[in-house]
């Protein structure tokens, strides 16, 4: 059976996020993938310069087409700017993926590389209450862990540990902080899950400023992992490998003039 994977989250018109991630790393990494657009970026690699938002009720039809005929194997979620939008889509995850028991991974975006804001406050404790309950794993990055706390970002690797925690308390099954907006020459993340998996996972920084995409692609790689069954520490260990070898080969491209793209297909592109 084909692995297939759904991606609902927004368009990056310059091509090194969002949807256009999502759909290069399940295809790099032997997935099938679907897609439900949830808004339109004008988005280059230097910046984000409007937003067109999808209406909600048309956001839940790609959705409802997808599953109708599609055998979803995993749901991978990215930028969600509007409330009705993340209502839109929670409803649709429990009429679909959570009776099939389908995994989830949300990313919860809420800022590009850029440093513009893709999410409307209002949205921000709605993602929280009404969606990260229905994920099997979020990953957010130090800043969008803190917003979704309504705290400061953690000074320090035990600040983001404790903050991996008080989400997972405050009703995620499952949460991996990473720690590239960290200081130091290792970037951490920690994985916690309501069932008592603790794992930390370190890895050297690699100096480029090409890394837009990166928390897409990451969160994408481990839905792809479990959308080929692998289970969720297996998933995120080997999609922490392939995003740091799509790191490591990003100075190979050439792509626009400010933070470029992270190459997704250095395994294939001679």
């Amino acid at each position: 059976m084909t692995p297939i994977a759904l991606t609902i989250a927004g368009s990056d018109s310059g091509g090194g996020a969002g949807i256009q991630a999502d759909l290069k790393t399940f295809s790099a990494l032997g997935v099938y993938g679907a897609s439900a657009i949830t808004a339109l970026t004008a988005q280059n690699t230097r910046g984000v310069q409007g937003i067109h938002d999808v209406p909600a009720d048309f956001v839940a039809a790609q959705i409802d087409s997808v599953f109708s005929d599609l055998a979803v194997t995993a749901v991978k979620i990215g930028m969600l700017s509007q409330p009705a939008v993340i209502e839109a889509v929670a409803a649709a995850l429990e009429r679909h993926a959570i009776p099939r028991r389908i995994p989830v991974v949300l990313d919860p975006v809420m800022v590009a590389t850029s440093g513009d804001r893709l999410i409307s406050d209002d949205a921000v404790m709605l993602l929280r209450s009404r969606l990260m309950p229905l994920a099997d794993l979020i990953t957010p990055n130090l800043p969008e862990a803190a917003s979704l706390l309504d705290e400061a970002p953690a000074a320090d690797e035990n600040g983001s540990a404790a903050q991996a925690r008080r989400l997972v308390a405050a009703g995620a099954h499952g949460v991996l902080i990473k720690g590239g907006h960290a200081a130091g020459d290792e970037s951490v993340d920690h994985l916690l899950t309501s069932e008592g998996l603790v794992r930390r996972f370190s890895g050297a920084r690699h100096p480029t400023r090409n890394t837009h995409g990166t928390g897409c692609t990451l969160s994408a790689a481990v839905a792809a992992g479990l959308a080929k069954g692998l289970g969720l520490e297996a998933a995120v260990r080997a999609a922490k490998a392939y995003v740091a070898a799509a790191i490591a080969a990003a100075d190979d491209l050439a792509i626009g003039e400010g933070h470029g793209p992270v190459h997704h297909f250095f395994a294939i592109w001679a």
